[in-house]
C-alpha cells in the first residue's frame, strides 16, 4: 500500500468535492456524510472534469453532457444525454482513501 497526501480534510466540507492531480492520475474528492471518497475526474464520455459539475448527495453529475456517476462507488447511474437520447458511459475509477490527523490519503 502506497499512501500519498492529497489535501487536508478541511478543505473539503460535507456536500463539497476537489480535484487533485497525483502521480500523474487526475482523482476527484467527494465529502458524502463526513465520508471521504475519491473516483476519477474525467468523465468517461467525453474527458471533461467532473469537478466542474455538481454533487447531490453521493452522486456527481457532468457540466457538460450531464452524466451521473456515484462517487461512493465509481458506479455509472445515467449516461451522457445528446439530442434527446441517452448514451452509456463506463464507470469512473475509485481509489482507496485514508483519513488521518486531519490529512486526506490515497492508496495509488
Amino acid at each position: 500500500m502506497t499512501l500519498v497526501k492529497v489535501a487536508n480534510a478541511s478543505e473539503i466540507p460535507v456536500g463539497r468535492m476537489k480535484a487533485v492531480e497525483v502521480q500523474g492520475k487526475e482523482v476527484l474528492l467527494a465529502n458524502v456524510a463526513g465520508t471521504y471518497y475519491a473516483i476519477g475526474n474525467r468523465c468517461t464520455h467525453m474527458g471533461i472534469g467532473l469537478s466542474g459539475g455538481t454533487l447531490s448527495g453521493k452522486e456527481v453529475t457532468c457540466p457538460k453532457h450531464h452524466s451521473v456517476f456515484d462517487v461512493t462507488t465509481g458506479k455509472s447511474i445515467s449516461g451522457a444525454k445528446i439530442f434527446g437520447t441517452t448514451t452509456p458511459v463506463k464507470d469512473e475509477p475509485t481509489f482507496v482513501v485514508k483519513v488521518d490527523g486531519g490529512s486526506i490519503y490515497l492508496d495509488l
